[in-house]
Order: structure tokens, then sequence, then C-alpha cells
């Protein structure tokens, strides 16, 4: 049987494939789905479906779209359960369209961006590069590494800080349920960009202050979240490097801050919270937890994802936690999974 004897579907249709010859197409097609959902948000598709169905007409002069294009596109997103179409003209937005509405609590449609970007594109099309070099491919394809390149394009960077955002407030709920804390402590979102993170824990503990050292371009982006969340009087925000320094707290939050970097990089920021961390406070490292026995799902495949963007950055296995932690002169004393993939790694000082 070739490919082309029954329909096969690409990658995020609802439909089953063919077999293992379909499933492999799903899986070589599966950049096409990605473009379509990028598209889809770009074009604000969810945006326009949101009051009801819409032609292809509509929405090519709402967008100002070919309209042929429009409406070829579309039927593609009826292909991956986007949109359905019930009399050949008007198209509706389903369930999973919803995701990318503008402004809607859990929105992905900042993620769906940053994932079709340039940046974040184009290293991944030199995998095999980064497989047999153990580098980077931000450098080899836009002349340097990645956070470079958000300074010299602040509008990626900014579209990168908003889709590390919606990446925190799909986990945020979930981890916020297994932190303890007393309510009464300063906990530090080191390289928390906005503040998201912090500031969900601050309305739990209406006593607990907060605060995020990250660099200094995204103060004003700090402001508007803690002013949006109500938390502005008890938050700070506090410009600067965290290989340097770090402000004193009772408790410092790293989440998705080590898989950036190498392990020597990861021991010295982490060296830099201990030496700033107050007397009987604690580290708590959010990340995926890679078990090598069980390498299923998301977290093998977005270790990838940090080989290919940031030179050393990596997933870790607990053991290879463990080990950057006795570098930093810390010791792991639990780690607690929650309802999404990321777990909470609690170190305290050896």
């Amino acid at each position: 049987m070739t490919l082309y004897e029954k329909p096969l579907t690409p990658a995020g249709s609802a439909k089953p494939a063919d077999g293992e010859a379909g499933r492999m197409f799903q899986m070589i097609t599966g950049y096409w789905v990605t473009q379509v959902v990028r598209t889809a948000a770009e074009l604000h598709i969810a945006d326009h479906l949101a009051e009801g169905p819409a032609t292809a007409g509509d929405i090519a002069r709402a967008e100002s779209l070919d309209p042929s294009a429009a409406f070829r596109f579309l039927r593609a997103c009826v292909a991956v359960d986007l949109a359905s179409c019930h009399d050949r003209e008007h198209f509706a937005a389903t369930p999973l369209l919803e995701t990318l509405r503008t402004g809607r609590p859990g929105s992905l449609r900042d993620l769906a961006l940053w994932g079709g970007m340039t940046s974040h594109w184009r290293p991944w099309d030199r995998l095999a590069d980064a497989v047999r070099t153990g580098e980077a491919q931000a450098p080899a394809v836009m002349g340097k590494d990645l956070f470079a390149y958000f300074a010299e394009h602040p509008d990626e960077g900014e579209m990168f800080t908003a889709a590390m955002s919606a990446m925190t407030d799909g986990v945020a709920e979930h981890l916020a349920g297994v932190i303890h804390l007393t309510g009464t402590e300063t906990v530090v979102d080191v390289g928390g960009a906005a503040g998201a993170f912090v500031q969900n824990l601050m309305t739990r503990h209406p006593s607990l202050r907060g605060a995020v050292l990250d660099l200094p371009h995204l103060a004003g982006a700090a402001a508007e979240s803690a002013a949006a969340a109500g938390v502005r009087d008890r938050f700070d925000f506090v410009g600067g490097d965290f290989f340097d320094s770090v402000p004193a707290g009772d408790v410092y939050l790293l989440k998705y801050v080590l898989h950036d970097w190498d392990d020597d990089s990861a021991a010295r920021v982490l060296r830099t919270c201990r030496a700033s961390l107050n007397p009987g406070g604690r580290i708590l490292v959010a990340e995926l937890v890679v078990e090598t026995e069980d390498a299923t799902g998301l977290p093998p495949l977005m270790d990838l994802n940090m080989l290919t963007l940031s030179n050393g950055g990596r997933e870790r296995s607990r053991p290879e936690f463990e080990a950057v932690f006795r570098e930093a002169g810390l010791r792991l004393v639990g780690v607690t999974p929650s309802a999404s993939l990321v777990s909470v790694l609690e170190a305290v000082p050896a």
C-alpha cells in the first residue's frame, strides 16, 4: 500500500491515521499543523468566529486577505479541528480554536505565535546539527544566541516573554497547589519575567511579599501584571542579572530557569541564590523532570528544544538535578509532582 491509496490526515487531525504508514505521515507533516495554528493565531481567527459563524469572505475583509486563499485556509482549519463548516460557506469555531482567543484566561495564542516565529522555528531546522555537535543552533541561523537576538529584536523578545507567561498561566494554579508557604515570607521569583507565577502565589496569601528579579526592560510589564493581579502594593521588581546577585528572600522560585543553562551555569545561578537566602530559607525549582526509564511525552521533546535553542540548555532527571544542587552547596529535600507535567524540587543549604 502506498501513502496515497487512502486519505491520510496530517498531525493534529481528529481522525485516526491509517496504520504505521499513516502515523509516520502524520509525523512528517506535523510542521504543517504548527504553521496552520500559528497563522490562525496571527489572523485572529478565534476572535472573528467568537460571535458566531462567518464566511471566508467576512474574515478576508476583516484581515485584508485574498478571499480564495482565506477559504482554503479555513478549510484546512476544519481538517485539524480548529473550525467546522456545515453549509460549505460558513465556518464556526470549535472548542479547540477557543484556546487561541485573545485575552481569554488560559489562552495559548501567544505560545502559538512564538512556536512558529523565526527565533524558534529556524534553529529546529538544524536539529541534526545540534545532535551532531551538542551545540545550540540559534547562533548558526541568527548570528548570536537566543537572548542576544531578543535584545536586538524587541518585538520577538516581547512575544517570547508573552509565550512564557502563557506557559506559566497553564501550570501556575497546579504548582501553587503544591507549594506550601506561611503567608508571611518574602518570595523572590528569580528570572520570573513579568512575575505571573509569584503574583499567583501572592493572591493566595494576602500577607505574602513578592519580588521578581529579571532584566530591566521587563519592569513595565511586571508593574502592569502586578496591578492587574491586585498585588502591586506588596510587589517589587528588581532589574539585574541572576548570575551576579539576587535580592534577599525567604523563598526563591526558579521556574523554567535552570533548563536554559548548562550544569556549571545552573549551579552558578543557584550559588547566587544561596548566598542571599535568608536563614532558614529554601529554593524551589519548578521544572520538568525527565525519567530516562520512561521517557515519554513532552519532557524528552522539550529537552531537544533546549538542545536546539539554548547553549547547554537541557531538561534534567532527578539525579542530574541532585548533582547540580550539590555543586551549588545545596541539598535536594523533596520532589513534588503537580497535576501538570512540571514538578517542584525543594532544596536547602547543605
